[in-house]
């Protein structure tokens, strides 16, 4: 674990309110506690315009969700050799934009335990099977630019959790 996660960890706030449902299946979406269209439009724009800022990151339609899934991809010269640290190939997140905004992500211990310890994420159904991280979670959807900009930083610990030194 590296200082910068111990420090995340140590500063993630629990999540106000309970826990919004989901379904629990694929496609695992979530089903309340969602901000009104215009503002979760917003919202999802916000952290993908971060998200997608991380060096070496791509967007591209997502190949792990629905249609309209914003997916983010690390270039395959800075990308792990674990393929624990991504959804599918080199997509390491991304945002149901069009459905609930919502993101999948692999979050690695121990912040993925905090995360769902402090109510910001819970395991994907799916999660350990064939062809399915083990790590792989849900991050609710933000209900507000606060939250949105919290789960930018959990998404830059998946995004350092999945680089490593590029070669030239």
């Amino acid at each position: 674990m590296t200082d910068a996660e111990t420090k995340f960890t140590d500063r993630l706030p629990i999540r106000v309110g309970s826990r919004p449902q989901t379904t629990d299946c694929a496609p695992h979406s979530q089903i309340d506690q969602l901000p009104e269209q215009a503002t979760g439009k917003k919202l999802s724009e916000f952290m993908i315009e971060k998200i997608a800022s991380f060096s070496d990151v791509k967007t591209g339609a997502s190949r792990r969700a629905p249609p309209g899934t914003v997916g983010f991809y690390l270039d395959p010269k800075c990308a792990a050799s674990d393929v624990r640290c991504f959804l599918l190939g080199n997509e390491f997140a991304h945002v149901h934009i069009s459905d609930d905004g919502s993101l999948h992500a692999i979050l690695a211990e121990p912040l993925k335990s905090e995360a769902m310890e402090k109510g910001w994420a819970e395991l994907h159904p799916l999660a350990g099977q064939p062809t399915v991280s083990p790590d792989t979670v849900m991050i609710y959807a933000p209900r507000d630019e606060k939250e949105a900009t919290l789960i930018v930083d959990l998404v830059k610990e998946t995004w350092r959790n999945a680089r490593q030194p590029c070669e030239s």
